[in-house]
């Protein structure tokens, strides 16, 4: 496979499962965000908020050297957040409090997030994904699906995308369409 196939498909495969970010959003209540099935259950809002912001973190500083936008445009009180943190290290039971009050504003964030992506990845080559960026995981990433990929590291470009973002997003995404069934929808493919 060329590099030009190979990176294409890569850049084919984050695009896919951003369009279904999209589709799973658009048809939401903010009551459906919020819904609680049970303790020990996330809500939706967190799927979807960890998610993107992990998106948009590993996309703004990896490949664009910027700040997410999450934080550079207040987004945290634009959505109006009731919990800020990305939900890795915290507890099931903290993040299960998680409340979005505008979930059209959060439909905005994402959209940007998914544009920046698109855009990044389309000035992305075989060599930019074989740039390092960890040499080796620190402890608080040993217990991450990455790891299983790269066991201590190093962890290059390629792997912010497959790991990060492509894998990660689809793992959370399998927990939107049960949440979304919860709630009385269907999911967005067969």
């Amino acid at each position: 496979m060329s590099d030009d196939i190979w990176v294409e498909s890569l850049s084919n495969r984050v695009r896919a499962m951003n369009t279904l970010y999209g589709w799973a959003a658009e048809d939401l209540t903010v009551e459906q965000v919020n819904h609680h099935e049970r303790t020990g259950v996330l809500p939706l809002g967190f799927s979807f908020l960890h998610f993107m912001k992990i998106q948009d973190t590993s996309i703004s500083r990896q490949f664009l050297g910027e700040e997410g936008v999450w934080d550079a445009e207040g987004w945290a009180q634009r959505v109006g957040v009731n919990i800020d943190k990305q939900g890795r290290e915290e507890t099931v039971e903290e993040m299960e409090q998680l409340r979005v009050q505008d979930w059209d504003a959060y439909r905005e964030y994402q959209a940007k997030v998914i544009e920046r992506t698109t855009r990044a990845l389309a000035s992305t080559d075989r060599a930019t994904l074989e740039t390092v960026v960890i040499p080796r995981l620190p402890g608080n990433m040993r217990n991450i699906y990455c790891a299983l990929v790269v066991g201590d590291g190093p962890v290059r470009k390629l792997e912010v995308v497959e790991c990060f973002v492509y894998q990660h997003g689809l793992r959370h995404m399998g927990e939107i369409e049960h949440g979304r069934a919860l709630v009385g929808l269907g999911g967005m493919t067969s």
